[in-house]
């Protein structure tokens, strides 16, 4: 029993390890590369990929910051309203997909059992309401997604909360950051 928990402790490590090594990856193919040299270039683009695969549970990718970065660096926030709504709603989907399909032995190695249940008991408890306040503030919401796929929760119900949670945020952070800039 021990050797086969040590076992799965060491392919955690590796699959964390490997997620980490990604999210490093398409942060400096992209933010990290604007950054150096010192304007936006290929901003719309730069930020589509942080955005797509920010929002997948696998990569931790703070999609909010690059938003801020993006506009503060003279992208059109109309743009980046879009780019940021069509790429968040289609990886989450993604992870919807994934959590109804996937085992939870898989899922208990690609982000932990705690963290799982963590958000299958606030899903649980408090339904709709847990995806729209995940989507709503820079939370993990693709977790959340993940977790209402692998509880079959209703499609429609997760996505238009999903999509009212972000598009409520995305308002919010185009209206209210030009405030303080």
């Amino acid at each position: 029993m021990e050797r086969q928990h040590k076992r799965v402790n060491v392919k955690k490590l590796i699959v964390s390890v490997l997620f980490i090594a990604a999210a490093v990856t398409v942060a400096s193919l992209t933010i990290g590369r604007d950054i150096y040299s010192g304007k936006a270039g290929n901003g719309l683009w730069s930020f589509a990929i942080v955005s797509l695969a920010g929002y997948l549970f696998f990569l931790f990718i703070p999609v909010e910051v690059a938003f801020i970065y993006y506009v503060n660096a003279g992208e059109n926030i109309l743009w980046l309203n879009m780019i940021a709504m069509g790429t968040a709603i289609f990886s989450q989907s993604v992870d919807y997909l994934i959590g109804y399909s996937l085992s939870t032995h898989i899922i208990d190695i690609l982000i932990g059992r705690k963290r799982f249940e963590k958000a299958e008991n606030r899903i649980r408890h408090y339904g709709n309401l847990t995806i729209f306040i995940f989507n709503l503030f820079p939370l993990s919401s693709p977790v959340v997604s993940l977790a209402a796929g692998m509880l079959k929760h209703r499609i429609r119900d997760t996505i238009f909360f999903t999509v009212s949670g972000l598009l409520l945020k995305y308002l919010m952070l185009s209206l209210v950051w030009p405030l303080f800039h």
